[in-house]
């Protein structure tokens, strides 16, 4: 990765964390899951992870109505391993019709707006054609991305 900081340290991943990634790993059965270890990672600070208040919300919505007992590890995750932006304005927004589906396209805007080159999550097609500056991944396929960085770091 480009742009090594002031002790030749290497930037971490910056990625864009979507609802349906944070329910998954605040529901997540066990610690292998690629959703939560993902968000573990930012939590131990490997990777910057963002998201908007868009997704809080809807994930603690869906949470609510499906999952309300683990309301509780949703709140720990996103208080311990994300960073929590204010959705993108209407402007922005506006600029970049056409780029997903409408009502992910403020996600995609929030991702550009924050300089995240990795948007997480398993509904990919929501976000076709995409913008050029954003890789839309499931948790799996970035889980598969960071491991070839780390092998090209040796």
């Amino acid at each position: 990765m480009a742009g090594e900081g002031p002790r030749g340290d290497r930037p971490k991943p910056r990625l864009f964390i979507d609802a349906d990634v944070l329910f998954a790993g605040s529901a997540a059965p066990s610690e292998h899951g690629a959703s939560l270890v993902i968000l573990r990672m930012a939590e131990i600070t490997l990777a910057e992870a963002y998201t908007c208040q868009q997704v809080i919300g809807e994930a603690e919505r869906n949470l609510a109505k499906k999952l309300p007992g683990v309301l509780p590890t949703f709140r720990l995750i996103v208080d311990r391993c994300l960073r929590v932006v204010p959705d993108a304005d209407r402007e922005a927004v506006k600029k970049l019709a056409g780029l997903a589906n409408p009502v992910d396209l403020p996600i995609l805007v929030s991702a550009l707006l924050h300089d995240c080159p990795w948007l997480v999550t398993f509904n990919t097609r929501h976000y076709q054609p995409g913008h050029p500056k954003v890789s839309v991944l499931t948790p799996g396929e970035f889980l598969v991305q960071v491991r070839d960085l780390l092998a090209r770091m040796n």
